[in-house]
């Protein structure tokens, strides 16, 4: 049977240009399509073009993800606030996870609205999950929280999380990819949701988020994310290490152990997300921090701050110091954050993630960093009155100056060299005062 003969063709031969569909080249109506993505479950939408400028950072791998995107729609759904506010951890991540259902389930359902209608659509997770390949680089194609901005949805809270001038903060975010454009794009919104209350900054439990705007990654993500990410890893690490079901007890208690695995069987879960539920902003929830302040502290922030849990920090890190400091009632268990760079970039790349400013009081030195072998590169690494700069090449002039090869810097930093024979052999070098590179690892946990 021939091709032309073969009844699909055929079928689709008799059918060619009467099939319905939208034409590559029209522009979609704006109303509509916030329509149609409102009828999937959304609760409130936007549209931008691929071209805007806010998206100029994340367009190449948007369109590495879909290559025919020409304008994006970003939608959100709202969560339960009150669940989100329990000081039970199992109810708050009961509603992270149905949430991650929901919007997943109406950005597919809105792809096969679009589809139908002959207009080529991809969504992306509203999480997990990600291109964990790039690991422990960025691992997720569409950066919701930015597209968003851009559609005018709302601005980042001082939390780092986005909140909507309506629902707040608790919401989750979908984006769907389609290839056509849209007549009507949205601008970002005029003024910030955000009202800095601080009560995130008082509720969080490892001082991540600090009264001056200062976010620390590693420390969030080292307690919050403990069963997943780089905790699973540390986790798996420390079975690997165990001499024995004894040795393993001693590292990871029973109620750790079935932690991982409810993770592991029901979904991610949180430990933390106190920045979240305590926030007051948008129309939906100022009301009561406006009427009563006080009380508003008694009924959602206080509960939260005197939890008894423990508290996953990096060992001597700003972390450990602000739990002990702040909530003398928590247990502090010291773990490790699981990520290890795999390129001399990616070592540049984490050092903003992991510095650890209160760790840095006193240092004034300019770093000098060149890496051969494997990979080629230099860098310089500037750390003064409590602040970190990183910058391609060698800039000024240097305190103390590391040359290395690459492999074996990253196998150093990944626990599976020693300094003392890597400084032996010659392929680590340094020239300078090993105080300083001291001090240097000591704002750098891992």
């Amino acid at each position: 049977m021939g091709l032309e003969n073969h009844p699909t063709v055929k079928w689709f031969r008799e059918k060619e240009g009467k099939a319905p569909g939208a034409p590559a080249s029209e522009i979609l109506e704006a109303k509509a399509l916030k329509a149609l993505a409102m009828s999937a479950g959304a609760h409130h939408v936007g549209l931008v073009s691929i071209d805007s400028p806010d998206l100029a950072g994340e367009a190449q791998e948007i369109l590495e993800l879909f290559p025919r995107t020409k304008a994006l729609i970003i939608f959100v759904c709202r969560l339960n606030r009150e669940n989100i506010r329990s000081v039970s951890r199992a109810v708050s991540d009961l509603e992270f996870l149905q949430g991650f259902e929901e919007v997943n389930r109406v950005a597919r359902k809105l792809v096969s609205q679009l589809s139908a209608k002959g207009i080529f659509a991809v969504n992306h997770s509203v999480g997990f999950p990600m291109n964990l390949a790039a690991w422990p680089g960025k691992i997720w194609p569409v950066s919701h929280k930015t597209v968003a901005v851009a559609a005018g949805l709302g601005h980042l809270g001082h939390n780092r999380l986005f909140i909507h001038p309506r629902f707040g903060n608790f919401v989750l975010l979908g984006t769907v990819l389609i290839n056509q454009a849209v007549t009507v794009y949205d601008q970002p919104l005029d003024y910030n949701p955000c009202i800095k209350c601080g009560l995130c900054v008082s509720v969080c439990p490892v001082g991540a988020i600090a009264s001056d705007g200062r976010f620390d990654f590693v420390n969030c993500m080292t307690h919050n994310y403990r069963d997943r990410l780089g905790g699973f890893s540390d986790w798996v690490e420390n079975i690997v290490k165990s001499k024995s079901v004894s040795d393993y007890r001693k590292r990871v208690t029973d109620s750790e152990t079935v932690s991982m695995w409810q993770s592991l069987s029901y979904g991610i879960c949180n430990k933390s997300s106190y920045c979240m539920a305590v926030c007051p902003a948008g129309q939906d929830h100022i009301g009561p921090y406006l009427a009563n302040q006080k009380e508003y502290s008694n009924q959602v922030v206080k509960p939260l701050q005197q939890t008894a849990e423990t508290v996953y920090v990096l060992p001597a890190s700003d972390a450990e110091a602000h739990v002990l400091k702040k909530f003398p009632h928590k247990k502090v268990k010291r773990v490790g954050t699981g990520i290890r760079p795999a390129t001399a970039a990616g070592f540049f790349d984490s050092l903003d993630l992991i510095f650890q400013r209160e760790r840095s009081v006193e240092l004034e030195a300019t770093y000098h960093f060149t890496f051969y072998g494997d990979e080629q590169c230099k860098g310089t690494v500037i750390i003064r009155n409590r602040k970190l700069e990183v910058m391609t090449g060698h800039v000024g002039m240097a305190n103390i100056a590391v040359t290395a090869d690459t492999r074996t810097w990253l196998d150093f930093l990944a626990k599976e060299k020693n300094l003392f024979w890597a400084l032996l052999q010659r392929k680590i070098r340094i020239k300078g005062s090993p105080v300083l590179m001291k001090k240097f690892a000591r704002c750098f946990p891992l």
